[in-house]
């Protein structure tokens, strides 16, 4: 199935959650299964609604990013704006990140409000080609309105739990009504169907994150500078995870900036590295791709100066 194919899929059976559970809780509580539905829906969308319009500040400001001029980040807004045309964009704004962990993500509700940052690290770590290649997965995201796709996903989600809260609610306090053993199907409802939700979100995050690859990867004609680039990432992240920041954010990045236990493996936002820089590998080495013959890599720049940087 392809990645569109599979996000569409994603969302149908995360939208087909929603009408089931918030139905179901809405008859439990109110005795109308339309009820819960548009309760749940109404607090989810009003909270998601204003993450949406400031979702791009609330990011950078959680990451301590600093917008930058081209003047001050002369090797990324070159590169940038070198991309831009090829994926149909006008070039977004930069940002910074003050932090050695090598990392970068895009942010903004559409084009004309999208941002591409990196970190700092991100620039001494990778020569300009394996850049290109993480600058292009970002570029892919702004193109296919991922951060839209997320929004609406989350507010779905954000619904569901809405919804899962007030039975548990109604439950604790002897609310709902409870005939036909309703309120204990009711209840199971509410505990399963968040943690389904909250999968479902998460596999559309992956699903995004996949494509991306090969969006970004296929429109520079390119995908090994990704490949290698994912390579010293993965190294780069584990042993220098982000120590500032919300793990909230952590879709956003090319790659996870905050490391825990295994286990959380299940709920990752991104595919495992090995499996993504594998795919990129088999398009390399597929003959309907035109490919870039790998030259002589390109020393990373000197650091940057573009002001005092906070620290970490």
């Amino acid at each position: 199935m392809g990645t569109a194919l599979r996000t569409a899929a994603l969302f149908a059976a995360i939208l087909a959650l929603f009408v089931v559970v918030g139905g179901l809780l809405g008859a439990y509580l109110f005795g109308s299964f339309l009820g819960g539905l548009v309760v749940a829906l109404v607090l989810s969308a009003l909270f998601n609604l204003a993450s949406y319009f400031l979702c791009d500040r609330f990011v950078l400001w959680t990451s301590r990013a600093k917008i930058v001029t081209p003047a001050e980040a002369p090797r990324l807004a070159r590169i940038v704006d070198e991309l831009a045309p090829q994926f149909g964009l006008v070039a977004p704004r930069l940002a910074l990140v003050p932090t050695e962990t090598p990392n970068a993500f895009a942010t903004g509700r559409d084009e004309r409000h999208a941002v591409v940052a990196a970190t700092v690290g991100l620039l001494r770590l990778l020569d300009d080609r394996e850049l290109r290649g993480v600058l292009a997965h970002e570029l892919a995201h702004i193109k296919d309105h991922d951060v839209l796709l997320m929004t609406l996903a989350a507010t779905i989600a954000g619904a569901i739990s809405y919804a899962s809260q007030m039975v548990i609610f109604g439950a604790i306090f002897g609310g709902g009504n409870n005939r036909n053993g309703g309120g204990l199907a009711a209840l199971a409802a509410a505990i399963t169907a968040p943690i389904a939700a909250m999968l479902l979100q998460l596999a559309i995050s992956r699903s995004r994150e996949t494509r991306a690859d090969e969006v970004g990867a296929r429109t520079i004609s390119d995908p090994l500078a990704l490949a290698d680039a994912l390579g010293k990432l993965e190294v780069g992240n584990t042993r220098r995870p982000m120590t500032f920041g919300s793990p909230a954010s952590s879709s956003l990045y090319i790659v996870n900036p905050f490391r825990g236990s295994r286990i959380a493996g299940l709920f990752s936002t991104h595919p495992p590295i090995a499996q993504r820089i594998a795919r990129l590998r088999a398009m390399a080495a597929d003959p309907h791709y035109r490919v870039r013959v790998r030259g002589p890599s390109v020393r990373a720049s000197p650091p940057l100066s573009f002001g005092p940087l906070r620290q970490e």
